[in-house]
């Protein structure tokens, strides 16, 4: 399954993907998917994006708990 979504680029940075994607013989959509899957890895292996993400987790989570009382 997949998800449609837009993403707005600047002129500069779009030009460039679009070469970047030609020299590597793939589409954009492809050059993003990978840049984003390479930046996810990277910041799961981040411990201190980590921390940050599981109190940001926990603390949402701590206002849906109080929201369904």
């Amino acid at each position: 399954m997949t998800k449609q979504t837009t993403v707005r680029l600047p002129d500069d940075l779009a030009n460039e993907a679009e070469t970047v994607a030609r020299v590597h013989g793939t589409s954009v959509n492809q050059l993003i998917i990978d840049s984003l899957s390479s930046e996810i890895d990277r910041v799961r292996s981040d411990a201190d994006f980590m921390s940050r993400a599981r109190r940001l987790l926990e603390r949402d989570q701590a206002i849906i708990d109080r929201l369904a009382e």
